[in-house]
C-alpha cells in the first residue's frame, strides 16, 4: 500500500513538472503562473508547492538528480579510481545515454534560453550551483572538508558548467550538434585534468 502511495506521489510529480515545463517553453518562465500550472496539471496550488519549494524547481527540477549521480559515481568506482576519474566516467556515460545533463541539441539550447531570459531563474541555478560544490566537497572528504575539497569541488561543478555554456555558445553561433557537443567534452578534459591536478597536489 505505501508503495503504491509513493508510486502516486511520483507520478504526480512528474506530471506537475511536465506541465509545467512545456508551459515554459511556450510562453517563458516569468510569464506563466503557479495558478496555471496547478489548472493544467489538475491539482491546486498548495498541492504543487507540496512537491516544489518555489516556482523555480518547477523547471529546475533535476537537483536531486544531479546529486545522485555525482554520489553513485563516487560510491560506486572501483578500488584505485581517483574521485576525478570516476566524475569523468560518469560524464562519458550520461554522454553516451544522451541525458540531458551531457548532450547539447536544439532541447537543451531551448531550455538554456529560458534560463537566460530569466533573473530569477539564473538566480536559484547560482544557488544550486553552490550547493553542489557544498555537498561534492562534503563527499569528497567529510563532513569536515577542508579549503582544498571545496576549491576542488567548485572546480568540477565550474567545469561543467562552463562546458555546457561554451557547447550552447558554439551551438548558437552556428554549429553542428557535434561540434557542440565536441567543445563540451574538451572543456570537460581540461577541466577536470586541473581539478584531478588540484586533488593530488600536495596539502602542506
Amino acid at each position: 500500500m505505501g508503495e503504491l502511495r509513493e508510486s502516486k506521489k511520483r507520478e504526480t510529480r512528474q506530471r506537475i513538472s511536465d506541465v509545467a515545463t512545456e508551459l515554459f517553453f511556450t510562453r517563458g518562465f516569468d510569464t506563466v503562473t503557479v495558478e496555471e500550472i496547478a489548472a493544467a496539471a489538475n491539482v491546486s496550488k498548495v498541492t504543487v508547492f507540496n512537491y516544489f519549494a518555489r516556482k523555480e524547481d518547477l523547471f529546475l527540477d533535476r537537483k536531486d538528480e544531479a546529486k545522485q549521480l555525482l554520489r553513485e559515481a563516487l560510491d560506486a568506482r572501483p578500488k584505485g579510481q581517483s574521485p576525478i576519474d570516476a566524475l569523468r566516467r560518469l560524464v562519458d556515460r550520461l554522454y553516451e545515454e544522451k541525458h540531458p545533463f551531457a548532450r547539447i541539441d536544439s532541447r537543451t539550447v531551448g531550455w538554456w534560453g529560458i534560463v537566460s531570459a530569466s533573473p530569477s531563474l539564473k538566480a536559484r541555478l547560482r544557488e544550486m550551483g553552490d550547493e553542489m560544490v557544498e555537498d561534492l566537497a562534503v563527499h569528497l572528504a567529510g563532513v569536515k572538508a577542508d579549503g582544498l575539497a571545496r576549491l576542488v569541488a567548485g572546480m568540477v561543478v565550474l567545469t561543467w558548467r562552463t562546458a555546457y555554456g561554451e557547447a550552447i555558445r558554439v551551438f548558437e553561433s552556428g554549429g553542428s550538434a557535434k561540434k557542440a557537443n565536441a567543445a563540451f567534452i574538451d572543456l570537460i578534459d581540461r577541466g577536470f585534468a586541473a581539478a584531478h591536478a588540484m586533488a593530488t597536489s600536495s596539502r602542506g
